[in-house]
């Protein structure tokens, strides 16, 4: 008898043990603060925000209620694609780069709107690895233009 009750003891702690690794793995992981890094170009240089995974990059900057003027996002795709951005829960209005592989600026959309309805998606014309979302009126304040290179470092192998 007493064999079946350590036996039930270790099913509930198992038990226990995945749902706490669940909720780390769904709910906190990717809530943790993004890994920052030094962007600079045109004009300026930003502390940006790296999102590299499909969590972080879906998310982006939905739900920001303000950027500083030196503030950004840098989203990391696997490989060069037209990789589309949209405004789902957006507050603010943004300035959306996109750059090749040898981070030079391919395409811009200046004061995206966070009242775009959404279902737009703003794409590239040409295939970008790497998208920067900035304060809106940042482009144009900071001389960022198509060719523009990028320069930045990440941690990050193969990037």
């Amino acid at each position: 008898m007493s064999n079946r009750k350590d036996h039930g003891v270790w099913l509930i702690i198992a038990g226990v043990l995945i749902a706490v690794a669940a909720a780390f793995v769904y709910i906190i992981l990717p809530n943790l603060p993004q890994s920052k890094v030094s962007l600079q170009f045109g004009d300026g240089v930003f502390h940006a925000s790296v999102a590299a995974d499909d969590n972080s990059r879906a998310k982006g900057l939905s739900g920001v209620t303000k950027l500083a003027s030196d503030q950004a996002l840098l989203m990391i795709f696997p490989k060069e694609d037209k990789w589309g951005i949209w405004m789902k829960d957006m507050k603010i209005p943004i300035d959306i780069v996109w750059l090749n592989s040898d981070k030079k600026v391919v395409y811009i959309v200046k004061n995206a709107s966070p009242d775009v309805s959404t279902s737009e998606t703003f794409t590239p014309k040409s295939v970008a690895k790497y998208v920067i979302e900035l304060p809106a009126g940042t482009v144009d304040g900071k001389a960022i233009g198509t060719n523009t290179t990028a320069i930045f470092q990440t941690d990050m192998k193969g990037i």
